[in-house]
């Protein structure tokens, strides 16, 4: 009896195992579906310039399973004392010249900006290779968790940001949501781009912080009563939640340099975000 009960535990763990293993496949497969035909291609809109000047390099921010993490960090030129900061999380192409891009248009506001990589500094060209660098990141959770604390610490410790608060677009969108529930009680403020959810009220409740998330209505890797839930399971915790769809735009809709932007929800998401940063952050 001992034997099979044994066995029984051990079918059991390694079931449960196969199931978060299987999730994860799932989520990077509809990743895949929503870019199959896109392609991280440069055009006048991913160019802007930031709105005022900035100075910008890469830093080693953390150090994670023996190996340093470099990431870039763009900050106001004019900056004169602490600034509020802002953890910046790359989309499932990798830490890009896009994203790059944005952490200076956030520089260019006031804010020392982090853009953080959990592609151990590999850079996606094509689908294909974004869909296997997505599934190894995400195989490596823990590993991408004490990334991302590291991120916070040396914002708080290096920069001396007074605030500060997370966003991610994409696969990074996910990620915002992850490091807000990992530091509940720390991070200041979270942004949400057509990123993986969690409903799950007993994780939801820990959250301190206030949240915005914006999502494409044709976004068919993220289901309306999925983000229905998310808003309501917050609301019903007595937690501020800000969540705008856009019924004409599709999965990175606010991504300049890919094949699915769309400049009106653009637009129109990225001065809700300079709001709710500076409402909560400033």
């Amino acid at each position: 009896m001992k034997g099979i009960n044994l066995f029984i535990l051990v079918v059991g763990i390694l079931m449960i195992a196969g199931c978060g293993s299987h999730k994860q496949s799932s989520y990077a497969d509809k990743m895949m579906q929503e870019h199959a035909t896109d392609k991280p291609i440069a055009n006048a809109e991913s160019e802007v310039a930031p709105s005022n000047p900035v100075k910008a390099r890469n830093v080693n921010y953390a150090t994670v399973d023996g190996h340093e993490v470099q990431g870039y960090l763009a900050v106001p030129e004019m900056e004169k004392g602490s600034t509020p900061g802002i953890i910046v999380i790359h989309e499932w192409w990798g830490l890009n010249d896009n994203i790059r891009a944005m952490a200076r248009r956030f520089a260019g506001e006031g804010y020392a900006a982090l853009a953080v990589d959990l592609y151990d500094g590999k850079v996606a060209s094509n689908p294909d290779s974004a869909y296997a660098l997505m599934k190894a990141s995400m195989n490596h959770a823990n590993a991408n968790i004490e990334n991302l604390k590291q991120a916070y610490s040396y914002l708080a410790d290096s920069v001396m940001a007074t605030k500060i608060g997370v966003i991610g677009w994409c696969f990074g969108g996910g990620w915002s949501l992850r490091t807000a529930l990992a530091m509940p009680d720390k991070v200041d403020a979270t942004v949400i781009y057509y990123g993986q959810l969690v409903t799950d009220p007993d994780q939801l409740k820990t959250l301190q912080m206030p949240i915005a998330a914006f999502f494409g209505g044709l976004d068919k890797s993220i289901p309306e009563q999925t983000i229905h839930k998310f808003e309501s399971t917050l609301d019903s915790l007595g937690k501020s939640v800000q969540v705008k769809i856009y019924p004409d735009a599709n999965h990175a809709f606010a991504n300049p340099s890919g094949t699915r932007y769309n400049p009106e929800a653009a637009k129109d998401a990225w001065k809700l975000t300079l709001d709710f940063f500076s409402k909560n952050l400033k």
